[in-house]
């Protein structure tokens, strides 16, 4: 099974950051996103990260002009009727991805792949909700994109051996190292990564210390280069939740249970920086 054309679904900061990355490598790439401005400011940060290598010299113009040359934009899934591989990048939100998946379902070719980039959903409940289930993988990548190396292959229950191998070939033609993982909740770096962050979240709800101390204690005690709040700021305190949600509902255990100052951080609207408040302020 060969892969040619990519389709992404989502223009943020994920779906972005995957375009870039395949059409940095010299993929064909259509980036869809249901909101033409979201589409747009998508392709002013690839242009402007592709912009910040050239300054460090870590690529040349015609390099960039030949990246951006391989990315189309859309505004309508419709425009993925072609593509062999679509990847998922929406919110994490079961509901939605369920939408999304039948949809491409109906759109795109018979022999196409459609593949997650969800950071906690199982696999196989999206694969269900389509005709082609052995076509269905999770292929998670992580932020930001164009810089981490890993990709994350989760098989679902019905996921076919050449659905693999195709992904799992296309991950490393773009100079990405994939990982087989389990489905299950969370998978593996989140299993791991999200319940650290929301315990960073209960020692500051409990008045352990401040945000900037402990951020500080984790990067001096721990030689992490980024503290957890930070971090959690970063990948945006939705995500940070939904991940524990599904970490928590699909295992029963109560060491997944969120922090309760995370979940009122996101009633009062704290996503992290893409809403220039979180932890810390970006305004």
């Amino acid at each position: 099974m060969s892969i040619g054309k990519i389709g992404v679904v989502g223009a943020g900061t994920m779906g972005n950051g995957i375009t870039q990355a395949f059409a940095v490598a010299g993929r064909k790439v259509v980036m869809m996103d249901v909101a033409e401005a979201q589409v747009q400011r998508g392709l002013a940060t690839i242009s402007a990260s592709l912009d910040r290598l050239i300054k460090k010299d870590k690529m040349s113009a015609p390099q960039k002009d030949a990246a951006m040359a391989c990315i189309t934009t859309v505004s309508s899934l419709d425009a993925l009727a072609d593509c062999d591989l679509v990847i998922e990048a929406a919110t994490e939100n079961v509901d939605l991805k369920l939408r999304i998946f039948a949809d491409l379902d109906r759109i795109v070719k018979p022999e196409a792949i459609l593949a997650s980039n969800t950071s906690s959903i199982s696999i196989t409940r999206l694969a269900a909700g389509t005709q082609r289930p052995g076509q269905v993988i999770g292929m998670h990548f992580f932020n930001p994109v164009p810089v981490m190396a890993l990709v994350e292959l989760i098989n679902g229950l019905q996921t076919s051996a050449a659905t693999y191998s195709a992904v799992e070939d296309v991950a490393k033609a773009i100079g990405k190292t994939p990982i087989k993982v389990k489905n299950s909740p969370g998978f593996v770096v989140n299993r791991m990564l999200c319940p650290m962050i929301n315990e960073a979240v209960f020692a500051l709800g409990e008045g352990l210390a401040t945000a900037a101390e402990i951020d500080e204690a984790m990067k001096l005690g721990c030689n992490h280069p980024i503290g957890p709040l930070a971090l959690c700021d970063l990948i945006g305190l939705d995500v940070e939740l939904a991940v524990m949600q599904v970490l928590y509902e699909g295992t029963k255990d109560p060491k997944y249970r969120p922090a309760p100052l995370l979940v009122e951080m996101l009633e009062a609207g704290y996503l992290g920086r893409k809403s220039g408040k979180g932890f810390y302020d970006y305004k």
